[in-house]
């Protein structure tokens, strides 16, 4: 599966992005799928993932309350609302979509840059 995401840019304190993420290939409605991040200078993290059917969602601790995910199967899209967005918040988030299991992702898309402005 291939994986396409978009909708970040800069935003101020305190805003609201959301990121959207397109799949194509095999049937994006069989994957479990989700996000992750990497901060300048930092590993890569977990934000936030959903099974395929919508049913059930995991978030990161720290991003709980702030990061709302969600997809769309008939158009093969996932998103990730972003509220009240933080300086630290800044990174490349990367859209995912895991095989047979959830413990990691088996496929990665190109990544889009959030950039939060104190």
């Amino acid at each position: 599966v291939q994986l396409q995401a978009s909708g970040g840019g800069l935003v101020q304190a305190g805003g609201s992005l959301r990121l959207s993420c397109v799949a194509s290939g095999r049937t994006f409605s069989s994957y479990a799928t989700g996000w992750f991040r990497q901060a300048p200078g930092k590993e890569r993290e977990f934000v936030a993932a959903i099974t395929w059917s919508g049913d059930r969602r995991y978030y990161a601790d720290s991003l709980k309350g702030r990061f709302t995910i969600s997809r769309d199967n008939a158009k093969n899209t996932v998103y990730l609302q972003m509220n009240s967005l933080k300086p630290e918040d800044t990174a490349v988030y990367y859209c995912t979509a895991y095989g047979a299991t959830m413990t990691k992702p088996d496929y990665w898309g190109q990544g889009t840059q959030v950039t939060v402005s104190s």
